[in-house]
């Protein structure tokens, strides 16, 4: 099994690629060994000292380091997805839990619907396939009063170039399509 490495924008984060399927559908984060017992794959993963943060898409895993340097995680990481596909274990034990999407969450007034959807399926198909290839994923998560709220995740947390990412790339994409957007705020 050869399983790729690349670096994403968050030094923080490397997006290791298995070349065989992650999830079905969706994404998933866990941001702590708790949340990772969810996930065989995530468990092991924490398991490493110095995994901070897993993030799975649909063909990639993202994992987020704290102090530990990647030279000495990178090849415990390497193993730990190794040893999780030869064993034959599912990636998620059940149903999906962990940090998904968060739709029951959004807030956004009733007459705004129209934006929203038009935002929406903005983000779907120009902003959440770039941002995947560099191991995240950004998710709606509000709208008032021409302030859309997105919910940053995998190595879109924390990543220092996130603030222009959303100043400068999506929230000018937003506002040329859609003009009573004013500004993008992450959550």
């Amino acid at each position: 099994m050869f399983i790729q490495t690349e670096a994403t924008p968050n030094p923080a984060t490397l997006k290791f690629i298995p070349g065989r399927p992650v999830l079905d559908q969706g994404t998933l984060e866990f941001l702590d060994p708790e949340q990772g017992k969810a996930s065989p794959l995530a468990s092991r993963l924490f398991e490493i000292e110095g995994v901070k943060g897993v993030f799975f898409g649909p063909d990639f895993i993202s994992v987020t380091k704290g102090d530990s340097e990647w030279q000495h995680l990178k090849p415990a990481i390497l193993g730990a997805i190794m040893e999780h596909y030869l064993s034959g274990d599912a990636v998620t034990a059940g149903e999906q839990s962990g940090s998904e999407t968060l739709s029951e969450n959004e807030f956004f007034a009733p007459e705004d619907e129209e934006t929203v959807k038009t935002i929406k399926e903005l983000l779907e198909t120009r902003v959440r396939p770039a941002v995947a290839q560099d191991g995240g994923d950004i998710t709606f998560q509000g709208y008032r009063d021409g302030i859309v709220f997105l919910h940053m995740r995998g190595a879109c947390s924390g990543c220092p170039s996130s603030t222009a990412t959303l100043r400068h790339g999506i929230e000018n994409l937003l506002r040329h399509f859609i003009p009573e957007v004013q500004e993008v705020r992450p959550i």
